[in-house]
């Protein structure tokens, strides 16, 4: 036999007071001899010899109840095998449950989910508790989240916290499974501890998983009997992975081509996919896919006309499959009535015409109407007031003053966008100075020196056409490359890229960058170690130049909150100065309101929202009362893969380690009854202890009521004292 709380046997020792309040009680005061009273001797000998005996019967009474209350409250088990009747222990333990919530247990067959089946298997286990069982359960998803802990087992309050559970539509974290069950075995109070794993098994996230992950899971059941529960589900499943900007600028009275991507994830081709692309919940553009091969992607263009300014929420649908969180991508752009660039030359006759010619290229009427284009020369500079443009170009300019360097980090950091292009006349020596000012970088790379990359004809290089999957990119990876390869470059700065910096563009054969990009604020810096006119490149008489040009002013002239987020994410509201208010709000798509605090972040003001429960749009305002700007949130594609282990992959998955797998009903019944082992002695003790001290009392109440008890006794004392 062995205690839960061994420490709480010490409370035997409470057998010593009522052994006390005996010894106690023995004491009598002085006895003075009567002569009347020797008549009476031989008849109050006997009697006290009855009364003795009676308190004795009583005192082991009381000593034996308070050692079974102690027992009881030590909480007694034993191990199976041992000689104790099952009459008097009982099969009891402490069960944590752990149901997998990711958004794959929402995949469904027609008539229910893996959630809905999950939670029936968990209903099995309910039936093997007993109430009092102490009771954890916690849904499994990207953060894991115990909404039960240690709970004493009623059987209805329990069925009415399960069946509340729903999913998220996050993917599964497992490598944080088995640290989290084993923290939650550690702090339950019970003799016995079992843990129930219930999933899909889907085969992405336990299929190859890595060793010490297994060894994580053998190190969870030697600290309690495991159990995994399948719920599996087919493998069917559409879902747009992807939605992103292909053409286009963000203005009014103009038409964005938008790309989406659906994938078939599914062992089965599907025929006639129907897309459709929305704005502000309004269906503008539909497409059908004739079939989508198993395993493969397709996409499709969805053309959106914007025809107000102001922010606007994008998206594209699929019609409803077995899975329908993941049938909808989002998305936000804020679509401008002007958008304004101040172009700076350092040289008359530079880049500034091709500049304003590439940013108005195949754009219509109204679209050149609300393109601002203004040219100054480099000596002009100090002049300008930045805040009075979007995007600010600086074509060849030989140098700033530490004074506009300033300003130029400061105009960045508030949300602005800067181009910077290389030229004959750039001071290497004073850029490099000016951009480490204050040791803030303002260029994302430091400048070395020309280099020539033409071969004996004069030729330059071309593009390399591996190119990253960045927004700039975009239009250039939908060119042919023969089409692409046209332009070439002739010359290039050598350059040595910040830590903070990425490459956008580079030549072809060689590392040599073309185009950079890094932040600053929340505005970006991009970095060409070309020329913006023809003397180091033919790029600006290409189709390359508008195209790169002109989403590279849609990207700068972007907020933070257009670029969309997964679940999980923060989402962040930021301010160029301190705001009145101390709260931001977000408004989430279950029209929750959630109120977050602004706070000062790297000299600026932020509130934080640092974790995106739901799907959808949500509202960002600055105040309760404040006009909000949209965030788009959507899920992580990779969950879509909703395959899942089959029965002898997920037997052979833990062959050796000692976690059972419950395939069926009969074998999650044959597990519990294997792994619950131990029998729980306590109630019996506490029974006992309990009927024991009800047994005392009522023989204590019959003695004192019975003829010869001590109530009777005192009266013929009392009357002989009086008469002598």
């Amino acid at each position: 036999m062995s205690f839960l709380h061994p420490l709480l046997l010490f409370a035997a020792l409470g057998v010593g007071l009522p052994i006390l309040a005996h010894l106690l009680s023995r004491y009598k005061v002085k006895r003075t001899d009567w002569a009347a009273m020797q008549f009476l001797n031989r008849s109050v000998r006997v009697r006290s010899r009855q009364i003795r005996l009676r308190d004795i019967v009583l005192l082991c009474l009381r000593c034996l109840a308070i050692v079974l209350l102690a027992l009881a409250f030590a909480k007694p088990f034993i191990e199976e095998g041992e000689s104790v009747p099952s009459k008097v222990s009982e099969r009891r333990a402490g069960v944590i449950i752990a149901l997998d919530a990711s958004y794959s247990m929402e995949h469904g067959d027609g008539t229910s989910t893996r959630f809905e089946r999950g939670i029936e298997k968990i209903d099995m286990i309910a039936e093997e508790l007993h109430p009092g069982d102490p009771v954890s359960l916690v849904l499994l998803g990207a953060e894991h989240r115990v909404v039960a802990r240690n709970m004493a087992f009623e059987p209805a309050r329990f069925d009415e916290l399960l069946r509340s559970q729903q999913t998220t539509p996050e993917p599964l974290d497992l490598d944080t499974v088995p640290l989290t069950l084993e923290a939650l075995v550690e702090a339950m109070d019970a003799p016995q501890k079992e843990v129930y794993l219930v999933t899909d098994m889907q085969a992405q996230d336990w299929k190859d998983r890595p060793a010490w992950l297994g060894k994580a899971f053998e190190d969870l059941g030697e600290s309690a009997p495991t159990t995994i529960i399948p719920v599996r589900g087919g493998a069917d499943n559409l879902a747009i992975t992807n939605l992103e900007l292909v053409s286009g600028v963000l203005r009014k009275d103009t038409i964005a081509r938008y790309r989406a991507t659906v994938r078939n994830y599914g062992a089965s081709p599907v025929a006639n996919v129907r897309i459709k692309g929305l704005v502000n919940d309004i269906t503008v553009d539909t497409k059908t896919v004739p079939a989508i091969a198993p395993g493969a992607s397709k996409t499709v263009s969805l053309f959106v006309h914007f025809r107000n300014a102001g922010p606007v929420r994008i998206s594209a649908e699929l019609e409803s499959d077995s899975l329908p969180v993941d049938n909808a991508r989002r998305t936000v752009a804020v679509i401008r009535d002007e958008v304004s660039v101040l172009s700076v030359e350092g040289s008359p006759g530079g880049g500034g015409d091709f500049l304003a010619a590439a940013l108005r290229a195949r754009g219509s009427d109204a679209g050149q109407e609300n393109f601002a284009v203004r040219s100054v020369p480099w000596i002009d500079l100090p002049s300008q007031d930045l805040a009075r443009f979007d995007v600010v170009v600086l074509q060849n300019v030989p140098d700033i003053t530490p004074e506009q360097a300033r300003v130029f980090e400061a105009y960045v950091r508030a949300g602005n966008g800067l181009i910077w292009f290389a030229g004959d006349k750039v001071d290497a020596a004073a850029w490099n100075k000016r951009s480490a000012l204050d040791g803030i970088p303002l260029l994302p790379a430091a400048i070395e020196q020309p280099v020539s990359t033409s071969d004996a004809l004069g030729v330059g290089r071309p593009l390399d056409p591996t190119m990253p999957d960045h927004s700039v990119c975009r239009p250039l990876r939908s060119l042919p490359e023969d089409l692409l390869s046209e332009t070439r470059f002739r010359k290039v700065l050598q350059v040595k890229p910040a830590a903070t910096s990425s490459t956008v563009l580079s030549l072809a054969g060689t590392s040599a960058p073309v185009l950079l990009e890094h932040s600053v604020g929340r505005g970006q810096v991009f970095m060409f170690t070309t020329s913006a006119d023809s003397a180091w490149n033919n790029m600006a008489v290409t189709p390359v130049f508008p195209m790169v040009l002109q989403q590279m002013v849609t990207y700068l002239t972007a907020r933070e909150f257009e670029r969309p987020r997964q679940v999980g994410d923060s989402l962040s509201l930021s301010y160029v100065d301190q705001p009145d208010a101390s709260e931001a709000v977000f408004d989430a798509p279950s029209k929750e309101i959630i109120a977050v605090p602004v706070r000062e972040h790297r000299n600026q003001y932020v509130a934080l929202l640092e974790h995106a429960r739901e799907v959808g749009f949500y509202l960002a305002r600055v105040s309760l009362q404040a006009p909000g700007v949209p965030i788009a949130v959507n899920v992580d594609p990779a969950e879509s893969e909703v395959a899942c282990l089959s029965a002898a992959e997920t037997t052979r998955s833990f062959e050796g380690t000692g976690i059972a797998v419950a395939q069926s009903k009969g074998d999650l019944l044959d597990a519990v009854n294997e792994s619950r082992t131990g029998r729980s002695l306590w109630l019996s003790f506490l029974l006992a202890g309990l009927g024991l001290l009800v047994i005392e009392s009522l023989l204590a109440n019959l003695m004192h009521k019975r003829p010869g008890g001590r109530a009777r006794q005192s009266s013929p004392t009392t009357t002989q004292t009086g008469t002598t």
